[in-house]
């Protein structure tokens, strides 16, 4: 008998992902690169590119002068700022991709890395200049390595604060490691006998301890021994206690070609230059009358070339890059973020309302620069690495809304749940 045997079938290879499927993923991958940002975001980034826009060009009117003087081209000294800007202005928006969890992961390793490098300047690569030892230079780049503590600093304080939220009813809690450890970073920049920047640390973690929620009577205490050891540091300098008394003599023609050479150059340009300015390039001021024309003394030039219109404007875009920073704050539900972004805004802010109230004599000259558009590469580069992190914060908001509208939608239809049992 004979039988006959079922065919056999071949199995049939899986077909490989149709090309059309691929695509689409890579859509999908770059839709989520594309995706609208909040407008915080927007506000950050546009008035941080506009301001370094402004000091380039600023830079660029206040040292033409003196460059040609040394038969070198006008723009010969602003080349460097250019470039420093060239690479720190995609750094800040890679900075602003990475996520929230990358930057609590690198916050110890960032406040390390940042006092050892800040500890270079006692080596043999540490510069001298005017008294301060607090910049190294490295195959002929001059750096300032204390610019970049303050974002290590921030990051750190953030941290620590963060992981201690439920503990900082108790002093001890709030004292410890922030202000061994934060006294010690002082300590490192204040041995190169640069006070401007201790205090501009001191407001990094003032506004850390702020925005953390901490007890007033717990803030006032480092607000208080801080300030001491400010008077401490200014009393027992004699180039610091000069500056202060020459401050103090609005008058200060006695002592005319000495300490109150520059600030007394810095105020009569800003003043000399009226409502609308002597024009663009125009400035007297910056042929080596005003020693730190580029530098602390850029927004003397600002107002001289551009008048009190140009002012304005210098100054309503601080105020955007603060209401953009604040509304950061208000709506993110990390206390990582709130607190990190606050220390961040207290530098950035704090340190252009000083560099300006020097300008204008209402501080005594404390020798720090004005964010974004004074001269210096490693403070520009440091400033916009700053608002990168803000603007990775910035990126997060969306998220951070939702999570506390849902809480509230929960909340709300808990409470109705309630209402309805009582009422059975």
């Amino acid at each position: 008998m004979t039988t006959t045997q079922p065919p056999r079938t071949r199995e049939t290879p899986t077909p490989p992902e149709p090309p059309a499927r691929r695509g689409l993923a890579a859509r999908v991958s770059l839709g989520r690169v594309f995706a609208p940002v909040p407008s915080e975001f927007l506000l950050i980034a546009s008035t941080a590119l506009l301001l370094t826009v402004f000091g380039l060009v600023m830079v660029l009117s206040a040292t033409s002068a003196t460059a040609t003087a040394q038969g070198e081209a006008p723009w010969e000294m602003v080349l460097k700022q250019v470039m420093f800007a060239a690479v720190s202005i995609p750094l800040m928006f890679i900075a602003s991709r990475l996520p929230i969890s990358f930057y609590k992961k690198i916050a110890w390793p960032a406040l390390i890395v940042g006092v050892a490098v800040q500890m270079l300047v006692f080596t043999p690569l540490g510069i001298d200049n005017d008294g301060n030892r607090n910049w190294i230079n490295i195959g002929g780049v001059q750096a300032q390595p204390s610019e970049f503590l303050k974002l290590g600093l921030a990051l750190w304080l953030a941290f620590v604060l963060f992981r201690k939220q439920t503990l900082l009813s108790k002093w001890q809690h709030v004292f410890i490691p922030v202000v061994p450890v934060s006294i010690a970073v002082f300590a490192t920049v204040l041995a190169g006998h640069d006070l401007g920047t201790v205090i501009i640390l001191v407001l990094v973690l003032l506004g850390a301890l702020f925005f953390s929620n901490v007890k007033l009577r717990l803030f006032v205490i480092p607000l208080l021994v801080a300030a001491a050891g400010l008077a401490v540091f200014a009393i027992t300098s004699p180039n610091r206690m000069k500056r202060i008394m020459s401050f103090l003599d609005q008058d200060c023609l006695a002592d005319y070609l000495n300490s109150c050479y520059q600030p007394l150059h810095g105020i009569w340009g800003l003043a000399s230059g009226g409502v609308f300015g002597l024009g663009l390039g125009n400035s007297r001021e910056k042929y080596d009358w005003l020693p730190a024309a580029a530098n602390d003394y850029i927004f003397a030039i600002v107002g001289e070339e551009l008048g009190l219109i140009g002012c304005a404007v210098v100054l309503t875009l601080f105020a955007l890059f603060a209401v953009g920073a604040f509304h950061v704050i208000r709506k993110t539900d990390d206390p990582f973020v709130r607190i990190a972004a606050g220390g961040i805004t207290v530098w950035i802010i704090g340190q252009a309302l000083i560099n300006i109230g020097v300008v204008l004599r209402v501080l005594p000259v404390l020798g720090v620069p004005l964010p974004f558009m004074s001269q210096g590469g490693t403070s520009l580069l440091s400033v916009l690495l700053a608002s990168g992190v803000l603007l990775a914060f910035a990126r997060s908001l969306p998220a951070s809304v939702a999570r506390r509208e849902a809480a509230i939608a929960a909340a709300r239809a808990a409470r109705e749940r309630a209402k309805l049992r009582a009422v059975r």
